[in-house]
């Protein structure tokens, strides 16, 4: 597809079923976690959504984001970005510079889940992208060659295996994968709570649900829900 609001809220109002794979090449209305805007120029980047009926149970799919997080990941490393790694609890990143990110979203379909899973890569660089979100941003192109037909197709094949697995087995063989490609493994976290407060402690991997797992002062501490503000050396 040429051009549309956002290919997650389409996919969400298809009632066609089935699964179905949707790419844009720019996106009017693209969303990130927490309603943010997510950025790409036409041509620039790599936005697509795979729209999949999931069989868990409701309360284990909070985990969608982590299992998206780690096919995403897995695939960009065979296509020859070593360094790409993962910011809990939905960001891609190579050496601290954001190169993706995942947004999940579901609803009921007779009597199963649909689940949405929105993919956002940044492909070309992009100097003025990185300048208006004053942050450091990574593009694929700094690390291999751009033909995204073979990166989306990579993507989606590895995503779907990733869905397969967490069907079968839950969150826990990729809850270990996503582990040992945690960019945050072992430092020292500052992560601000979904009510505003802030929460300090050792990134310590995963809880059994996904929850982000903090050694603080008062012992260990799983986070459900929050973003990750900053972080540093233990």
């Amino acid at each position: 597809m040429q051009r549309c609001s956002s290919t997650n809220t389409l996919l969400l109002e298809d009632k066609g079923g089935g699964c179905v794979l949707l790419a844009a090449e720019a996106q009017s209305a693209g969303r990130g976690r927490r309603g943010r805007r997510w950025h790409s120029a036409p041509g620039a980047g790599l936005t697509f959504s795979l729209a999949r009926r999931v069989r868990r149970p409701l309360r284990e799919l909070a985990g969608l984001s982590l299992v998206a997080g780690v096919a995403v990941s897995r695939a960009l490393r065979g296509l020859g970005v070593a360094r790409a790694a993962l910011k809990w609890p939905n960001d891609i990143v190579v050496g601290g510079a954001k190169l993706g990110g995942i947004l999940v979203e579901t609803r009921p379909e007779n009597g199963s889940i649909r689940a949405v899973i929105g993919v956002g890569i940044n492909c070309r660089r992009d100097s003025a992208l990185a300048l208006r979100l004053g942050r450091k941003i990574g593009f694929l192109d700094q690390y291999i060659p751009i033909e995204r037909n073979l990166i989306l197709k990579t993507i989606a094949q590895t995503l779907l295996d990733a869905l397969h697995t967490f069907e079968a087995h839950g969150l826990e063989p990729l809850r270990r994968e996503w582990e040992g490609m945690d960019a945050h493994a072992g430092q020292r976290l500052r992560v601000r709570l979904a009510g505003g407060r802030m929460v300090s402690g050792i990134a310590s991997g995963l809880t059994g649900d996904g929850s982000l797992r903090l050694t603080t002062r008062q012992g260990v501490r799983a986070v459900s829900s929050g973003r990750v503000v900053s972080s540093r050396s233990a």
